[in-house]
């Protein structure tokens, strides 16, 4: 087969197996039957002589001839979806969709009840949610496999678009019947109490800590953990107290013999925010679904 004569239907089978990495997956978002996508798989590998994608588990992982041709087919096939898409409206209620959301595990808590509650309307839909390390978000939102994330602040490329979706205070949380929860929690009273600190390193202060420092004072740690849900865990069965953004402290109050208190000082908010690829910005199945996430968050 030619070169010049590759069909062009080829290259969007090629790029929606790549972004889904599965047959199976790919076969649905491409309205196509699974034998279908292994029949023009099969007309590609022998294009290229290569196999272009393993199966490793569950997942098809691409070749590098593979990769180094999305990279440099990318460009010109975003084009053409594009032109092709500004003539074609999205009707999430009729149109089968899978979405996938880079979100990290607090933020799944607080996003994903609100957003399939408001999807109910749309059996169609599918929601892949992962998490996807921050060195990589971007690459991932360049090549399609991940149409939106939803993270802290992040420095990022001219080439992704983001936006604030919500901005969530810090809140400090004891047990029920700590000896503090009856009282104003004041500066003197915070910084006797022993504290837990939730992070994904081993050392180095928390953003409330750079607060306090700035203020000249220090707290102390007693408990250095990876997850939230643990520290309330012990925060529940101690007189330990942590301090977490508070919407998700709210969702495992519900919960938990937990109260939450109002910090002794004015500590920084966690500002949330939408990332995209400026490439895929104005398909219409994603502007449609970024009205929907921007929907469900509360306005900074």
């Amino acid at each position: 087969m030619a070169l010049n004569r590759l069909d062009l239907n080829l290259l969007h089978v090629f790029d929606t197996i790549y972004r889904e990495g599965s047959l199976t997956r790919a076969a649905r978002a491409l309205h196509l039957t699974q034998p279908a996508v292994s029949h023009s798989l099969s007309r590609l590998r022998d294009h290229f002589d290569d196999p272009l994608f393993t199966r490793q588990g569950n997942q098809m992982i691409p070749t590098p001839l593979a990769r180094r041709f999305l990279e440099s087919m990318r460009p010109g096939l975003t084009q053409i979806q594009g032109a092709v898409n500004q003539f074609h409206a999205f009707d999430p209620a009729t149109q089968r969709k899978t979405y996938s959301l880079g979100l990290r595990d607090i933020l799944e808590s607080t996003f994903l009840p609100q957003l399939v509650t408001r999807l109910e309307g749309y059996p169609e839909l599918e929601i892949v949610s992962q998490r996807v390390a921050r060195r990589e978000m971007e690459t991932q939102l360049a090549a399609g496999k991940l149409d939106f994330a939803v993270d802290v602040l992040l420095p990022v490329s001219n080439q992704t678009s983001h936006e604030l979706l919500r901005r969530d205070r810090l809140v400090v949380v004891a047990r029920k019947g700590h000896p503090l929860a009856a009282e104003t929690l004041g500066m003197e009273r915070y910084l006797a109490a022993q504290h837990v600190l939730v992070s994904s390193r081993t050392e180095g202060p928390g953003i409330e800590d750079f607060e306090l420092s700035r203020l000249g004072v220090q707290r102390s740690i007693r408990l250095r953990c990876q997850h939230y849900y643990a520290a309330c865990r012990v925060v529940e069965a101690s007189n330990l107290l942590l301090t977490m953004p508070e919407a998700y402290a709210r969702i495992i109050a519900e919960r938990a013999d937990l109260c939450l208190l109002i910090p002794p000082a004015d500590l920084p908010s966690i500002d949330v925010h939408l990332y995209w690829h400026k490439a895929y910005e104005r398909e219409p199945a994603l502007v449609w679904f970024r009205d929907q996430l921007r929907a469900i968050s509360t306005p900074a």
